[in-house]
């Protein structure tokens, strides 16, 4: 008898065994979908995992009761990348099927369809329609609708029947009334949801000497590498590199995986690469329904998949089947990270183990490298590739650094702007240039409180204060998402009388409007670009120089090319040099170079206004300079003095529950524990910067570990961990997981 295991969209710790029934012993496959009983009455979607005759011992084992696919839907290379990311990044394989497939593909998926209108056989005859036509004399708008038809497709053609009735400006009763007369057929067709691209294909351009030069680099250092770092300033035409490279590629008949970190950067990108590679080009992401998620699935595992799949990181679960290079754009960015919920792998690493599987090449790029994988490049592990000079020679922006601490006490601040940022908005509004303004909160106010009585409104759920969003009216806790009506009074003291501490870019956007109120201005923040199309219409405006100025949270800083940016504004970096975070240096680099890398892309030296209360910080000159490797050296040499990457891996353990009491027993005996296997390289358990979230207190223990240990059997020994205390009952209730190299 055959069994197969199966993988369940479910955290367990292991697969569940079922019987194959008869009649479909010869068609299982691993990698195809079945239904599955569990429990009484429940019933899942789970794919094959394994296929053997090993009865299993100790319980009867049911029956699938169906087989839900002829062909495999995850290949081999991807169930062994599955494996990987179980394995490396301690999660359940059930976690990563729900991450990995498209809710679809995990129940009834059904194509989309769509009505179509023809002739019934006998109305074809050229005398049958004269009598027709004749017996309509009474019924114009029938008559109307009948000659449109034939007019637009003849006697054996079809057409869409909401096509028909609009060009025939006839309601769809008229199309009913004709149909039940036996004059039209309705039928459906399958048409699917994937849009095609109908612009011409144009030739790609010529690369400019450097950009030859560092082509003509990275294929060298491919020869003897499988990864390669193109460091490359800001504009300084990476993107035309990446498009000589992928037509390398698709020449030897191979696929390329194009990443990107933010939804918000394939609008321009996949605009640039139709216009070369026409609709050999296919775009994923979270913004697409779930009906287009599994056309694109559906499409890849078919006989005419895309040559280029450009995405986000969910990108790197699509089935491939000839991968020949994977291209990680600016590289250095965290949302390549997956946070929450689990599977917490890094798509940029993933993405690399993924390309070894078809020995394929990966390359990443960026302006501002990330201190691991420049590193890794200068120490041999990675091909490295310079690419020092903008297009066309254009010089890099200039860096002003203004103390808003010392504006402020002269009383040369307007709000959150300083005179030399709004003079320099003025001049740039005038001559009908564009400027950017970044701060990385979103809402109106972090902060609000009462001047009676000091009251703050706080979130039940989380260790946090509400922020202000008032176009909406509402306290929002940015953390799990509660909401509450803004009050109109305090309801500790009565009275009528808030101060906002803090900007948003709500607010932002709001003081932009009183200072500049001819002005354009459009926010880009996480509130303004739920919808699928937001993005593209913000990005769409500025460019098409719609919007006159630009405001937005990191959304900003990544990558996006605009020409007519002349000023860029940093309105607080002290929130990013103030994070509590071993990174928090790097974070502010990264980020302030790539939004100063915004100006001047096209025509003359933009400026950029970088606003703080710490000019002495050690960052900052770096920043004004654009010396990145000043910056790494200085970074480096204080990873090396305090034990963190790359000298050292990290582990994050996460501990939470209901019940303070409880978590502080566990989370002392877990670091007890973890320091008689680990020893000195603990740190914690202690309190994060948020200490409670969704009712959950949290407790944090740091894991140290040097490079040449085996992160192998430093995973098996804390599952072994987590299995043991979490076996006490007493300590069944604590959520409990583990970050694998962290971000």
């Amino acid at each position: 008898m055959k069994y197969v295991d199966v993988i369940l969209p479910l955290p367990l710790a292991s697969s569940y065994t079922y019987s194959v029934p008869k009649e479909y012993e010869e068609k299982v496959a691993v990698g195809c979908r079945v239904s599955v009983p569990l429990g009484k009455s429940k019933h899942y979607t789970a794919l094959i995992e394994k296929i053997h005759s090993e009865e299993p011992v100790g319980y009867e084992v049911r029956p699938f009761t169906e087989l839900m696919d002829d062909t495999p839907i995850l290949l081999p290379t991807q169930m062994r990348l599955w494996k990987w990311i179980s394995k490396y990044y301690l999660c359940a394989l059930g976690e990563i099927y729900k991450a990995a497939i498209p809710q679809g593909l995990k129940g009834e998926f059904k194509p989309k369809t769509e009505q179509r209108i023809r002739l019934t056989e006998h109305c074809k005859d050229k005398i049958a329609q004269n009598l027709i036509f004749q017996s309509l004399s009474r019924a114009p708008r029938q008559k109307r609708l009948l000659n449109t038809f034939l007019q637009l497709c003849g006697d054996n053609g079809d057409i869409a029947r909401h096509k028909l009735i609009e060009v025939a400006d006839v309601s769809s009763n008229i199309c009913k009334e004709l149909i039940e007369k036996g004059l039209f057929e309705c039928f459906e067709v399958e048409i699917g949801r994937l849009l095609y691209s109908t612009e011409q294909v144009l030739p790609q351009s010529s690369l400019n000497d450097a950009q030859q030069r560092a082509l003509d680099e990275i294929n060298e250092q491919f020869k003897s590498k499988n990864v390669t770092l193109l460091h490359g300033v800001t504009s300084a035409g990476k993107t035309e590199v990446y498009i000589h490279l992928i037509t390398q590629i698709l020449a030897q008949g191979k696929q390329v995986l194009y990443m990107l970190p933010e939804i918000a950067l394939t609008k321009q990108i996949v605009e640039r690469l139709r216009r070369v590679f026409g609709n050999r080009i296919g775009l994923y992401h979270s913004k697409f329904s779930d009906a287009e998620r599994v056309e694109i699935w559906k499409k890849q595992l078919s006989d005419s998949p895309y040559d280029i799949i450009l995405g986000v990181r969910s990108s790197l679960f699509l089935p491939f089947t000839n991968l020949g290079m994977v291209i990680v754009d600016e590289e250095h960015e965290n949302s390549y990270k997956q946070q929450e919920p689990a599977p917490r792998y890094n798509a940029r690493n993933t993405a690399m183990v993924l390309a070894s599987f078809f020995g394929a090449k990966t390359l990443l790029g960026t302006a501002t490298p990330s201190v691991e994988s420049y590193y890794n490049a200068t120490t041999g592990k990675y091909g490295l590739v310079n690419l020092d000079k903008r297009y066309r020679s254009l010089q890099m922006p200039q860096v002003e650094v203004v103390d808003i601490k010392d504006l402020s006490h002269r009383k040369q601040m307007t709000g959150v702007f300083s005179d030399p940022l709004t003079d320099a908005m003025k001049k740039a509004l005038q001559e009908k240039k564009q400027v950017i303004l970044f701060q990385n909160r979103r809402g109106y106010s972090p902060l609000i409180e009462c001047r009676n009585c000091g009251w703050v409104p706080r979130c039940k759920h989380c260790d946090v204060s509400l922020t202000l969003h008032k176009n909406a009216g509402k306290l929002v806790c940015h953390y799990c998402g509660y909401t509450i009506p803004a009050p109109k009074i305090c309801p500790n003291c009565e009275e009528n009388n808030f101060m906002n501490l803090g900007y948003g870019t709500e607010k932002i956007e709001d003081d932009l409007q009183n200072m500049f109120p001819d002005a354009r201005i459009a926010r880009m923040d996480l509130d303004t670009t739920r919808t699928r199309t937001a993005y593209e219409n913000i990005i769409n405006d500025f460019q098409q120089g719609k919007t006159d100025i630009l405001i937005g949270t990191q959304m900003v800083s990544k990558g996006l090319d605009f020409d007519n940016v002349e000023v860029v504004g940093i309105l607080n970096a002290d929130i990013l040099l103030n994070y509590p975070d071993f990174r928090a240096n790097e974070r502010a680099f990264q980020l302030m170079a790539q939004v100063a890398g915004r100006a001047g892309r096209k025509n003359g030296q933009g400026r950029v206004f970088l606003q703080t209360r710490q000019p002495d910080a050690p960052v900052i000159p770096h920043i004004v300079k654009n010396d990145y490797m000043q910056f790494y050296n200085a970074q480096l040499a204080e990873r090396m003095m305090f034990h963190y990457p790359p000298f050292y891996r990290l582990i994050y353990v996460y501990m939470k529950h209901r019940d303070i009491h409880v978590l502080e027993e566990f989370s002392e005996k877990m670091g007890r524990r973890m320091r008689d296997i680990f020893d000195y390289r603990i740190l914690g358990p202690d309190l994060p910067p948020v200490g409670r979230v969704q009712q959950l207190y949290i407790r944090k223990i740091v894991l140290k570990v040097e490079n040449n240990l085996s992160q192998y059997k430093i995973n098996e020994a804390l599952l072994a961990l987590q299995h043991e205390l979490l076996s006490n009952t007493r300590y069944k209730s604590v959520t409990m997981y583990y970050d694998i190299d962290p971000l």
